[in-house]
């Protein structure tokens, strides 16, 4: 891994699945209501793209820490470490709603 890579990988994972879980929570709610089991559809067709958001910013994370994948000691280390926690608190926190509260108004 680069250094710049190391660095932007967290906020990069975090953009794309932000846009893509809001993205498609709009075209599920143009699409209708429907059920599965009691579960609205939309709600089960959201939560595993948010579990995959969070297990990639964790996956990042668990990368950052291993020895063959971490930045040289220092400054650049730091910012790599606190760039993957960055990123895997803004996953969790912004796509939160997603998962815990009402499909569409």
């Amino acid at each position: 891994m680069t250094e710049i890579f190391r660095i932007l990988i967290a906020p990069l994972v975090w953009f794309v699945s932000f846009s893509a879980i809001y993205g498609l929570h709009g075209v599920l709610c143009e699409t209708g209501p429907g059920a599965f089991e009691g579960w609205p559809v939309q709600r089960v067709v959201l939560i595993s793209p948010v579990l995959l958001a969070i297990a990639l910013q964790v996956v990042n994370l668990w990368m950052l820490y291993q020895p063959r994948f971490t930045a040289p000691a220092g400054l650049l280390r730091f910012v790599s470490r606190a760039g993957g926690w960055t990123g895997l608190v803004a996953t969790v926190w912004t796509l939160f709603p997603v998962v815990a509260l009402s499909a569409c108004t």
